[in-house]
């Protein structure tokens, strides 16, 4: 009789702004089955209902400590739409900036911090990269960690010259920004950028912006690695070398579906333009299943629970008609995640960096995907580079401020209707749908960017984008999964953006047994 080699492990990751647990079932050192447990329940829709109108801008924010900013914008521009404001050129620019500041802090911080720190895994003591490597990533110590805490600090000053704090700032407001920087607020900010910039050229790129730009396929990037020995030794050359090298490339497919809401509004009369006419720098857009858009309609975004902690409904619903109506049984089998399903015109979609890229039409990484297919390589490598794309149009939007125009057109009270704000977050895609009613928030749904990667399987039983990443992962060994640990941290996963509850019941059931990458 041969025996059954099917077997499986939960898997809890940390390094993921949050805990997560995954369920993985493999068979012959291959992974064939996924389940992420999202193991928290995240009440802010509930929590907002009956408060006032621009209660959301307060406590939002607060659904997560990286992308604050984010979170507030969204906010805001819902209810720009619902009063049906017209913003001033300067409110664009600092909220633009701001934004900025957040993304490229958040970028680099997951990358070296996080997801490079699994080059030292002991697994891969034996290459001849690994000692390199801790002496770059090791923590607190490494040189790559000490400088990107030191300067990811020093560009969220941004946030703080222009809102007052960070994180959980309010200074995004219905009709513009509530603070006016004084021209030394924005010689600091220029002043800042400028050195970030440097920083960037030198330790990540190890060339200018302007030279790195030039790469747009797989064969130059390839000509550009050779060309210096400072492109090799920055911390994307060393990336690239070191990700080449254990495979990367090979882990982490999915779907394939892409979704990007788009950001970073085009101010008029601004020398800042984007690889489109499509009046943002960073374009909108879904890729997948034969379809491409260049623009996004929030009328197809739905919301599945067939598999999630919550009361059920047929299909997927709107956010605009969502429902947040926790529920766990004891004798539930089926569901699994605090987690909901988003779903694009029905379909799974992954978000984030790698999405934006290929929306906004990024020939490197067009030609990356057009050759590979998604992965974990290219996608971590389009948060690295995302940067390059940033900092150019940060310093020109930076002098295009003028502190004598106004900042805010005045909105007296939010009118009774609907609104929404679409943007994509460090993260990716991130939406806030709000009603008010008589001044009151009558209704409220976030769909954050980790509830479209780590979503639990839909209505029709299909995985969300990391849990279809999984399938195909080779596990050289079970107790050390240090795969899974790449696939999953490629998305950048944020938990306390999903999910706001814990518990401490780990099932085991079977052959189960759980391990911590």
């Amino acid at each position: 009789m041969t025996e059954n080699r099917k077997k499986t492990i939960d898997v809890a990751l940390n390094r993921v702004e949050g805990d997560l647990e995954l369920r993985i079932e493999h068979e012959n050192g291959v992974v064939t089955n996924a389940w992420s447990k999202g193991i928290m329940y995240r009440g802010f829709e509930n929590m907002l209902k009956g408060r006032g109108a621009l209660d959301g801008l307060v406590l939002t924010p607060r659904v997560c400590g990286i992308c604050g900013t984010a979170h507030l914008l969204t906010a805001a521009k819902a209810l720009d739409m619902i009063s049906g404001v017209r913003l001033p050129v300067n409110a664009l620019l600092v909220r633009n900036l701001a934004m900025m500041a957040e993304h490229i802090q958040s970028d680099l911080r997951h990358g070296i911090l996080m997801f490079m720190q699994d080059f030292l895994n002991p697994a891969y003591a034996g290459l001849p990269l690994y000692e390199e490597a801790i002496r770059r990533y090791q923590t607190f110590k490494g040189r790559s960690v000490i400088g990107t805490i030191g300067m990811t600090k020093k560009i969220l000053e941004i946030v703080a010259i222009l809102g007052g704090q960070w994180p959980n700032s309010s200074f995004i407001v219905p009709g513009g920004v509530a603070s006016v920087p004084t021209f030394n607020d924005i010689v600091n900010c220029s002043y800042i950028i400028n050195l970030f910039t440097t920083w960037y050229e030198e330790q990540i790129l190890g060339c200018t912006i302007e030279r790195w730009q030039q790469v747009r396929s797989e064969q130059d990037l390839q000509a550009w690695l050779d060309e210096d020995d400072a492109h090799r030794d920055g911390d994307l050359g060393f990336f690239i070398r070191f990700a080449l090298l254990i495979g990367l490339h090979r882990l982490g497919r999915g779907h394939g579906n892409f979704v990007s809401f788009g950001q970073l509004e085009l101010p008029e009369g601004s020398a800042v333009r984007g690889r489109t006419a499509g009046g943002l720098l960073l374009d909108a857009g879904f890729i997948g299943q034969g379809q491409a858009t260049t623009a996004c309609d929030q009328q197809l975004v739905t919301e599945h629970v067939a598999y999630s902690h919550f009361l059920d409904y047929p299909g997927g619903l709107h956010p605009s008609e969502g429902l947040t109506q926790p529920y766990v049984s004891p004798y539930e089998i089926i569901k699994y995640s605090f987690c909901k399903a988003p779903r694009y015109n029905g379909l799974p979609a992954e978000t984030g960096p790698l999405a934006q890229m290929l929306t906004t039409g990024h020939p490197l990484f067009a030609d990356l995907i057009a050759a590979g297919g998604p992965n974990a390589y290219v996608r971590e490598m389009a948060r690295l580079a995302r940067p390059a794309e940033l900092l150019p149009a940060m310093k020109t939007w930076a002098g295009e401020i003028d502190p004598e125009a106004p900042f805010y057109h005045s909105v007296r009270e939010i009118p009774d209707g609907r609104g929404y704000g679409l943007i994509d977050a460090s993260r990716g895609a991130l939406g806030h749908w709000v009603e008010i009613s008589r001044q009151k928030i009558a209704h409220y749904q976030i769909i954050t960017p980790t509830a479209w990667n780590g979503s639990p399987r839909d209505h029709d039983g299909v995985r969300g984008p990391w849990e279809e990443a999984l399938i195909g992962t080779p596990i050289a060994d079970p107790d050390n999964p240090v795969e899974i640990g790449h696939v999953i941290r490629s998305f950048d996963a944020c938990q306390v953006c999903s999910v706001h509850l814990l518990t401490n019941n780990v099932p085991a059931t079977g052959r189960s047994r759980c391990v911590r990458v």
